[in-house]
């Protein structure tokens, strides 16, 4: 009657337990832990691959070939469009199709884009996870870059481009 009854104790507790352990994957949960392990003190922004408007607009206005991707739905887009040279336009729910991560570039930085930079972090996120180590997120979003760009610092000569 022991047995039986340890038996079905050890059977409770495994029932209990293994919904937890069965609840994700722990080989993507390993490979997340290995990306985010770098994301500590001051640097974490760096190892987020987040980059400022302010750094964003002297690059551009350096010459360094960026892709801008636009990540906000299309009607996000045709309300408030980005026309920097090069920017494509991929809304967040079509992004990981196939096709469309075939027109990612991987030669050139690749900053996502959305409105305040919440949806474009896990876009980043998850195209880094998936082998794009040339993607970079626009800290604040559109938002940050509305507030950084006037008209001085649009037209800056390329030297005088940041604050």
């Amino acid at each position: 009657m022991k047995r039986i009854t340890l038996l079905l104790s050890a059977m409770l507790v495994a029932l209990l337990f293994a919904p937890a352990s069965l609840a994700y994957d722990s080989d993507l949960a390993r490979a997340f832990a290995a990306m985010m392990e770098p994301v500590q003190g001051q640097k974490a922004g760096a190892a987020l691959h987040l980059i400022t408007a302010e750094k964003l607009v002297a690059r551009v206005s350096a010459g360094e070939p960026i892709m801008a991707l636009d990540i906000r739905t299309p009607a996000e887009a045709d309300i408030f469009g980005m026309s920097l040279p090069g920017t494509m336009a991929i809304p967040l729910s079509e992004l990981f199709m196939p096709g469309n991560l075939q027109r990612i570039p991987t030669d050139r930085m690749v900053v996502v884009v959305c409105k305040s930079g919440i949806r474009a972090a896990a876009a980043g996120t998850g195209l880094r996870m998936i082998g794009f180590d040339n993607v970079y997120v626009l800290k604040g979003g559109l938002t940050a870059l509305n507030a950084y760009v006037d008209p001085i610092t649009a037209n800056a000569p390329p030297a005088a481009a940041t604050r």
